[in-house]
């Protein structure tokens, strides 16, 4: 079995909880109440999609990471304008 990593962005529901999508899988998308749920989903989700794939005969496409260790979100206070 080989071991592939997928980027997920994860949104705010306006209704509350999250939902959460996979780029490099079209169609492929997810939604939980919390951020660790959406993280279970998510993986549950590829995993199903990337089956479906195989059993239709599909390829599995392989999102390229290059030298990325992961991503950071970091909040800043931006100057007001004078």
């Amino acid at each position: 079995m080989k071991v592939l990593n997928y980027s997920v962005k994860v949104h705010a529901a306006e209704e509350g909880g999250f939902w959460a999508e996979v780029p490099a899988l079209p169609g492929c998308f997810t939604q939980g109440e919390t951020l660790d749920e959406v993280r279970v989903m998510a993986k549950e989700a590829i995993e199903g999609f990337l089956e479906m794939l195989v059993t239709r005969g599909k390829e599995i496409p392989v999102e390229e990471h290059e030298d990325i260790v992961g991503t950071l979100e970091i909040q800043v206070k931006a100057p007001l304008p004078a």
